[in-house]
């Protein structure tokens, strides 16, 4: 017998962790957590993991389980009070991974550039492609926040550029600007597999020799023509004397990752070393432009 077998209840967040915990005992090969509801969780604090209010649960097992059996050990451990509570979905076999991929398609971002998947051959037409498969990338184009970057990068003249792409994930900001022409980049993540995404993502694109990554610990503020930081508003905030401080004259610095409420305390946190930023908005999401003034007497 070949395919899965979907089991999913309906528990509130304090119930979560017993009934996954029950789940992966009873056999499920793997437990995924999802709203039950409508409840968008836009920026947990550091160190948390929020839950929504009401979370469905579902386990995947293999083909051969016993549907009624699982369901009995459920409401044997009171996680579920009926038999109906547990939905039941047979899954046929198939290659997830590939299913995925075929609803890839190429993104275009500006005039010029395009996030194209391994799978699809790009249009010879298109001027600029980043080469970028979904997975375990931190930041596919997909995310308004990151659209409004690529949307940035496509405009701007980074040719012989130095570059910062602070918070790198996938390394798409990183691999957009090298590119465009930039002659440095330095891709700076927390998390050492972002860091192994961006080098790996650097090589498909033939850049790799421009890009270079480094944890926060390593990157020690050398002054940069351009810095990218798409995180979010609380760490900006946070991370403002340290990015404006790098920032050379003239220089350009794009945030995003803010929510549009957040906005002004961002802007806020760099108005007095660079000045007020101009804003730019893709659904509930900001974009923060500001540029460095030039020394007296210089300029471009």
């Amino acid at each position: 017998m070949t395919g899965w077998i979907q089991l999913s209840l309906r528990v509130n967040a304090d119930r979560v962790e017993p009934a996954e915990q029950a789940l992966l005992e009873l056999g499920a090969c793997s437990v995924s957590l999802v709203d039950a509801g409508d409840h968008p969780v836009h920026e947990p604090a550091p160190g948390e993991t929020p839950l929504w209010p009401e979370v469905v649960l579902q386990g995947l097992f293999e083909a051969g389980a016993e549907p009624a059996a699982l369901t009995a050990a459920l409401l044997g451990q009171g996680l579920i009070t009926a038999a109906d509570a547990v939905v039941v979905e047979r899954l046929a076999e198939r290659d997830w991974t590939r299913a995925w991929m075929d609803r890839y398609e190429p993104m275009r971002f500006g005039q010029s550039l395009w996030i194209c998947p391994s799978h699809i051959e790009p249009d010879p037409d298109w001027p600029l492609v980043i080469r970028l498969d979904p997975g375990l990338a931190f930041g596919s184009g997909t995310h308004p926040t990151t659209a409004l970057c690529l949307q940035w990068i496509d405009g701007a003249a980074l040719a012989g550029k130095r570059v910062v792409d602070y918070g790198c994930g996938s390394g798409i900001l990183a691999i957009a600007s090298a590119l465009k022409g930039a002659r440095q980049v330095l891709a700076v993540d927390h998390d050492p597999q972002a860091l192994t995404a961006t080098i790996d993502n650097a090589r498909r694109n033939a850049v790799a020799d421009r890009i270079e990554c480094l944890l926060p610990g390593q990157f020690k503020g050398e002054a940069a023509d351009l810095i990218l930081a798409n995180i979010l508003a609380g760490p900006l905030i946070e991370l403002a004397p340290a990015l404006a401080g790098c920032l050379a004259p003239g220089g350009q610095l794009v945030l995003s990752g803010v929510l549009a409420e957040q906005a002004e305390a961002v802007a806020a946190a760099y108005r007095d070393s660079l000045g007020p930023a101009t804003i730019s908005q893709n659904e509930d999401w900001v974009r923060l432009d500001f540029q460095r003034p030039w020394l007296s007497g210089g300029g471009p």
